[in-house]
């Protein structure tokens, strides 16, 4: 049997590398202030962490994988017809094998994905009508569901970052009143022991964003990069999310909470899936420093950008039926 590739070995260590917190107290309401400091504490010192005890139904778990795996299991010609190039500046849709990489100047992704949010008629960046396959007819009724429940949840995660930064809990409603969301299905085919650098689930990279809140099925792969450079596992806990912060909160907190560098490595010899929600701001949100992380020594943010500015030039470089459409920019998401 041939060794992975030393470069992409992670340092095993137990789950508690990565805090689990029982969220139970955040849901029901009758302690979310400790709730919010133990996440806080979790976005400090680590930028993941797990939550339990979160009050989404795992029988709508479990069938979200039922029609995830339906979707990956359709002819490719199927799945084309949804590419994300055919939404346009609405990116939502089918894409294929490194059709999208995460750390292009290293690796290629082997994954395939296929991305919906709140299906609205009205096309512009990030917004619009989803592309649903119509040979399953259970997928748009379980896969809007399935967003409905992630979106109650990450409200009132969002809710919880806002007091542990001791802000109202109401702070960021204001600037997510309609959120860029992405609720993206995954699906990484097996790959041999010897895969190397070059060729792994998807590439070393942080979030675009504000928020990501990710289930993940039972064969692993998911690795977190530690402040010493060394590659953590985060392996699945039944029952349980793993959420992580982006880009957008790190900037916010002027680095008080970092956007931790990870990426998946499926050497299970397995098909792995997982179903990632991503939540951010309003599109023309500004990403303005939390009054609460402003010090004498780290002043406000004095050209603050647009949450859809940032995210919309990141997409940019990633597909090229983009390229040229930078004036989507000036529409209202």
């Amino acid at each position: 049997m041939t060794a992975v590739d030393s470069r992409l070995a992670t340092k095993q260590t137990a789950f508690e590398e990565i805090p689990l917190i029982d969220i139970s107290a955040l849901v029901d309401g009758s302690d979310a202030e400790g709730v919010a400091r133990t996440i806080g504490k979790a976005c400090e010192e680590v930028g993941f962490f797990y939550v339990k005890n979160h009050g989404i139904d795992q029988e709508l778990i479990d069938q979200m994988y039922r029609v995830t795996k339906d979707f990956f299991n359709l002819p490719l010609e199927v799945k084309q017809r949804l590419n994300v190039a055919n939404s346009g500046l609405t990116l939502r849709g089918y894409i294929p094998p490194f059709a999208e990489n995460a750390d292009p100047k290293n690796t290629r992704d082997f994954k395939e994905a296929f991305d919906y949010g709140v299906d609205e008629k009205e096309v512009s960046p990030f917004f619009g009508p989803n592309l649903m396959p119509e040979e399953l007819p259970e997928f748009r009724e379980t896969c809007d569901a399935y967003h409905d429940a992630m979106m109650g949840l990450a409200r009132k995660l969002v809710s919880a970052f806002a007091i542990s930064l001791d802000l109202p809990a109401n702070y960021f409603e204001d600037i997510q009143r309609h959120p860029i969301t992405i609720q993206r299905l995954l699906h990484y085919p097996p790959q041999e022991l010897s895969a190397s650098k070059d060729e792994v689930g998807i590439g070393a990279h942080t979030d675009y964003g504000f928020l990501t809140i990710l289930n993940q099925d039972a064969v692993g792969g998911l690795q977190v990069r530690n402040s010493e450079g060394e590659w953590i596992s985060a392996p699945p806990i039944e029952g349980a999310f793993v959420i992580n912060i982006g880009d957008l909160v790190q900037a916010m907190t002027h680095g008080r909470y970092s956007s931790t560098v990870h990426r998946v490595v499926n050497t299970s010899g397995k098909e792995r899936y997982s179903i990632p929600f991503f939540i951010d701001l309003d599109f023309h949100a500004p990403v303005e420093t939390v009054p609460t992380c402003v010090t004498d020594e780290n002043p406000a943010q004095t050209a603050p950008y647009t949450c859809g500015q940032y995210k919309y030039s990141r997409f940019v470089d990633v597909y090229p039926h983009l390229k040229g459409a930078e004036k989507g920019l000036e529409n209202n998401g």
